[in-house]
């Protein structure tokens, strides 16, 4: 027992549990939304794209957040401009904006180098560099969203399933994507210190996957996606600690586990359910 708690007396690690608890039930929230959309492929992408404005900051001396979230916010709202077009699908239209923001970002840092946090770091997480500034940020974030969120459940909830009806149903349906992304977009931009570009995806679809097949009402999905992602980034950033392992690899492995777990406990009966892009039951229900 001793040895668990030992690195709590370390304030660096302290902060890293509370970034990673919050980044993992920030990402699960959002991530029953984006699963739900069949948008999965979006948390890779945007990750990608947001490094692109993580280079440039490093280079031109802006403060990461404000220049990799605009950048990020930027490409999210071009994605979601050009899908609704209906000429180019979600996942091309994906894989254009985020892996040429990912290039540039790669080209910007091999020419000009990096001021800023460690190229490793932004790649895989780090617990080591995670500032007092991040925890707050954080925060707020998580905050945000869980009022927008509950402010917009129904919309959210509409739009997300069936965007048409919805439309003409007087539910303002750009409003609520571009919202969508926006959240996306600051949680993204605030996990990749602890999880990384290469990995923040599966924070955000483990999780709700997970709750996919643990119930089949919307609002139980939220609470159970939030949860787990939570607990996963508890856990997976103390095994970051002791196993010497960048945190956002444990945080996934971690997920990982539970998914395997919760499928080898329900016999694989309910992965089918989780894979359809349908309505849970009774889901405006609390």
């Amino acid at each position: 027992m001793a040895t668990l708690l030992d690195p709590f007396h370390y304030a660096f690690f302290v902060k890293g549990v509370i970034v990673a608890t919050l980044a993992g039930g920030l990402c699960g929230l959002i991530g029953v939304y984006i699963t739900l959309r069949g948008m999965s492929y979006i948390g890779h992408g945007l990750s990608h794209a947001i490094f692109g404005g993580f280079a440039a900051s490093s280079i031109i001396t802006v403060n990461y957040y404000l220049g990799a979230g605009i950048w990020g916010l930027a490409s999210a709202l071009a994605i979601n401009a050009v899908t609704r077009r209906r000429r180019i699908g979600v996942d091309a239209a994906i894989g254009v904006v985020t892996t040429a923001s990912f290039a540039l970002g790669v080209a910007l840092l091999t020419v000009f180098g990096t001021k800023g946090p460690s190229f490793d770091a932004a790649l895989f997480g780090s617990i080591i560099g995670v500032s007092s500034a991040d925890v707050w940020i954080l925060t707020g974030i998580t905050a945000f969203t869980g009022v927008a969120v509950l402010i917009n459940y129904r919309a959210l909830l509409f739009a997300t399933f069936d965007p048409e009806v919805a439309d003409v149903s007087g539910v303002r349906v750009a409003r609520v994507d571009a919202l969508l992304m926006l959240v996306l977009s600051l949680a993204i931009l605030a996990t990749l210190t602890v999880i990384g570009v290469t990995l923040v995806a599966a924070t955000l679809i483990i999780p709700a996957v997970v709750a996919r097949m643990l119930t089949n009402r919307f609002a139980h999905m939220l609470a159970w996606s939030t949860g787990i992602g939570a607990v996963c980034g508890f856990i997976g950033m103390n095994l970051s600690y002791h196993l010497d392992v960048p945190s956002g690899t444990t945080i996934v492995l971690t997920g990982t586990v539970a998914f395997i777990a919760v499928l080898a406990s329900t016999g694989g009966r309910r992965l089918s359910r989780a894979a359809r892009r349908e309505v849970p039951a009774q889901p405006v229900r609390s």
